[in-house]
Order: C-alpha cells, then sequence, then structure tokens
C-alpha cells in the first residue's frame, strides 16, 4: 500500500499508540487466547498462570482502546476480540519474521559450510 499524502502527526501518534499496545507480550499472549472466541477473565488468568489483577489490567488496556469487548454475566467479565483485523496483522509479522529467521539459518549454515542448496 502507498500513501499518496503525507500522514497528519495526529495521525501517526495513534498509530504509535496502536502499535504500543501490542508490544507487550502479556498482551499478545491474550489475545492469542481469545482468537477462538469469548472467554471470561478467569478462564484467561488460569491459561496464563498469572493474577487476576495483571490479566484484568491488560484486558481493561485493550478494552479502553476498541480492541476487546466486555459484557458481565453476573459476577463474570467477558472479553472478545472487536476488531478481528488485528489478527492479519498478527499473521503478517509473524510470516514476516519467520522468513527471516529461515534467511538468518541459511546464511549461518552457508557461512558454516554446511549449505545445501
Amino acid at each position: 500500500m502507498k500513501l499518496t499524502k503525507p500522514v497528519p502527526p495526529e495521525v501517526m501518534q495513534q498509530v504509535a499508540e496502536y502499535f504500543s499496545l501490542l508490544s507487550e507480550p502479556m498482551r499478545l499472549r491474550l489475545l492469542s487466547l481469545l482468537r477462538d472466541g469469548e472467554k471470561c477473565v478467569q478462564e484467561l488468568v488460569d491459561a496464563t498462570q498469572t493474577s487476576q489483577a495483571n490479566v484484568s489490567k491488560h484486558l481493561k488496556i485493550m478494552w479502553q482502546a476498541g480492541i476487546l469487548s466486555r459484557r458481565s454475566e453476573g459476577t463474570s467479565a467477558y472479553y472478545r476480540v472487536e476488531d478481528d483485523m488485528i489478527f492479519q496483522l498478527w499473521n503478517l509479522v509473524c510470516h514476516r519474521l519467520a522468513t527471516r529467521v529461515e534467511h538468518q539459518a541459511r546464511q549461518f549454515r552457508v557461512l558454516n559450510g554446511n549449505g545445501k542448496r
């Protein structure tokens, strides 16, 4: 995608904030767990083996950013991914990283005389 006009500073700031949300490993773990659908906070706590306060903190940040939606049922809170495009971005980045690692591994093998083409 080629940008035809300069991006306004306000938009750059929003993009930076969006990417900063995804720079936290715990948030990526939570998104991964929510990939298959809605889960309650306790399910996420059990799956991550971390404190309820920590999980809730990260869920709240992503909810406030509009990445997640939240609903209450009795005393439980349920979260689901509101913006599925996040997984397209995730797949794009993972594919790029995997390609880079494979390329580096090939270079390493060539440098060590073990390269086979």
